[in-house]
């Protein structure tokens, strides 16, 4: 046990090192192009990077991008379905059938597909398989690969010890069923809703931890996209309303203990507030998932260009004082990011729990 525990140590100090080491070394590359044309843009880089795209950039060598082609697909209603790869586009500077990837600060398409018709530029249909939607694709079967080798062993090892990723992965099943599920809901509902909570959970901890790997398959800012963060909310949501009992519903329309005046027409305030907290709840859960991660995203790349701005002020100097001082602060805020990736995972679940358990609650 405790030799395990020494190589994982070991092991997460290599993935902060070499992370740290790979990133420096990627920004250092871009920003020896970026600086024959124009100053560092620390807002355009980071958004770049936080943001999705329709290619999977791996790093650059010598000036020459590297980038891991993904499928495009759109519709148009004027020229049909097109099915083509993003490396068409050469990075955002061609286009192909009319089809690019749109530019510019101001345009509101700007990093969206769009077809020139007439000069002028039309969002078709877009179901691309773009950088999130890839790293969606790997995380899922991460998951399945995961759990279904757990369960495979379960049952080959019926009544033995846990082993391997059985024993890391034990320790997690059990504290959403017991710390989480059970706590929240009770003996009698618990293992109702248990399979969804450990679904949201691990999906949410493993992508969360995907997005701290900068080097492919990780690096993707998937839950730090609001769309993903909508969809878990949702689903939440969906669940919560559906087995929310007739209590529930009275508490809400017509709440005990509260002044008629304050809940009957002409201005019903308390079922107002009620209902809008309905759908306050999941967009809570949304907004913390998605605002949490991305800062943190944020600020770990806020550090990297740092370097870059201390270099252009005070020449090379600057620079390399500036990257010992990014660099350490950029292991510590990934160190903490670990941490985050946890709790996060941790919160959303909880709160999806106790959701549920405001709905079925029965009446006193």
């Amino acid at each position: 046990m405790l030799k395990f525990k020494v190589f994982k140590v070991i092991l997460l100090s290599f993935i902060l090192v070499f992370s740290g080491n790979y990133m420096f070394s990627q920004h250092s590359e871009e920003h020896q192009v970026e600086k024959h044309s124009k100053k560092f843009n620390p807002g355009e880089m980071i958004m770049a990077h936080v943001g999705d795209e329709y290619g999977w950039h791996i790093t650059t060598i010598n000036e020459k991008h590297i980038t891991i082609p993904l499928p495009v697909i759109v519709y148009s209603e004027y020229s049909g379905f097109h099915i083509f790869m993003s490396s068409k586009f050469n990075h955002g500077h061609s286009s192909y059938k009319n089809f690019k990837i749109a530019s510019g600060k101001k345009n509101p398409l700007n990093g969206k597909i769009v077809e020139i018709i007439n000069g002028k530029e039309i969002k078709p249909y877009d179901i691309s398989i773009t950088k999130n939607t890839l790293s969606l694709f790997i995380s899922i079967f991460i998951i399945l690969w995961i759990f279904l080798s757990v369960a495979k062993a379960y049952t080959k090892r019926k009544g033995k010890a846990p082993k391997g990723i059985q024993s890391f992965l034990e320790p997690l099943i059990l504290f959403v069923r017991d710390d989480i599920a059970k706590e929240s809901l009770g003996e009698k509902k618990y293992m109702k809703y248990t399979p969804y909570l450990l679904t949201i959970f691990f999906f949410i901890f493993l992508n969360n931890l995907l997005g701290l790997v900068p080097i492919f398959p990780g690096g993707a800012n998937l839950t730090g996209n609001i769309a993903i963060t909508m969809v878990l909310a949702l689903f939440t949501f969906i669940i919560t309303t559906i087995n929310a009992n007739k209590s529930y519903w009275k508490h809400i329309i017509w709440a005990p203990g509260v002044p008629w005046w304050l809940k009957a027409p002409p201005l019903p305030i308390m079922p107002l507030v009620e209902i809008l907290g309905i759908f306050i709840k999941p967009f809570v859960l949304m907004v913390r998932l998605f605002a949490n991660i991305t800062a943190g995203h944020i600020v770990a790349l806020g550090f990297f260009s740092l370097i870059f701005l201390f270099g252009e002020m005070g020449g090379a100097p600057a620079g390399y004082g500036g990257a010992v001082f990014s660099v350490a602060f950029t292991i510590f805020l990934t160190m903490l990011e670990l941490l985050v990736a946890f709790i996060q995972a941790y919160v959303f679940t909880l709160l999806s729990a106790l959701y549920f358990a405001m709905a079925t609650e029965e009446s006193h």
